[in-house]
């Protein structure tokens, strides 16, 4: 797990440095920034929703997913946990949530990071996410000078996510297809675009709530073919 090691490191970093400026940047940059990361986070979002290869999938991961969401109350849930770690960490965390959450989906729903993660597992290459330790370590400058300290926290769920990926390709070669690949990045893109929504606040959008239909997903893949 030397890759996911390593990303998590170059996160940590990145992300300390746009904490580290971010108190530097007038209002009037701070916004630019912000606008900047709205964008992006919708043209990725796009990018990795047109990989599809079965919108049906999609589309009823994203209902079921967003059903079960929202019957355990998962944003409220997770609404409740930052609020905690708010008052325990000084500064503004007003975005705490929202810089977990866009950070985690970032970092972690593309195929880079699943081919990545499945390389390294299979033939202890680690090369593919070097390059995306790269990526997102300058990712996170940006990232955590807008939204604070939520996407340094972001390193939990990287690891979790990212290293078992790479522990499961290691032990259920046949698991990630190609079709799981394309499907399960389609479904985080959506996510993303809502997630950009939110960031350009054009529209109040429950992402949180909706994140269950990425295991949605691959259930619907593995039964369904």
């Amino acid at each position: 797990m030397i890759g996911t090691i390593v990303n998590i490191v170059a996160i940590a970093i990145g992300s300390t440095i746009g904490l580290l400026i971010r108190s530097k940047l007038p209002p009037r940059l701070f916004e630019i920034v912000f606008q900047v990361l709205g964008l992006f986070t919708l043209f990725f979002g796009l990018k990795m929703a047109l990989e599809t290869q079965r919108i049906i999938y999609v589309v009823f991961s994203l209902l079921i997913g967003g059903l079960l969401g929202e019957f355990l109350q998962l944003e409220k849930r997770i609404d409740y946990l930052a609020d905690i770690l708010k008052k325990i960490i000084p500064g503004d965390n007003s975005r705490f949530q929202e810089g977990l959450i866009t950070s985690f989906l970032l970092f972690c729903i593309g195929s880079m990071t699943i081919m990545g993660a499945i390389e390294e597992g299979l033939n202890n290459n680690p090369e593919l996410l070097f390059t995306k330790s790269l990526m997102d370590g300058f990712s996170s400058i940006a990232l955590s000078s807008a939204m604070g300290i939520g996407v340094l926290f972001s390193v939990v769920p990287v690891l979790i996510f990212q290293g078992g990926l790479t522990l499961l390709a290691s032990s259920a070669q046949d698991f990630l297809s190609p079709i799981m690949i394309s499907e399960l990045s389609a479904v985080g893109g959506l996510l993303l675009i809502g997630l950009g929504i939110n960031i350009l606040e054009i529209k109040k959008i429950r992402v949180t709530n909706m994140l269950p239909a990425l295991l949605v997903v691959v259930f619907m893949v593995l039964i369904f073919g």
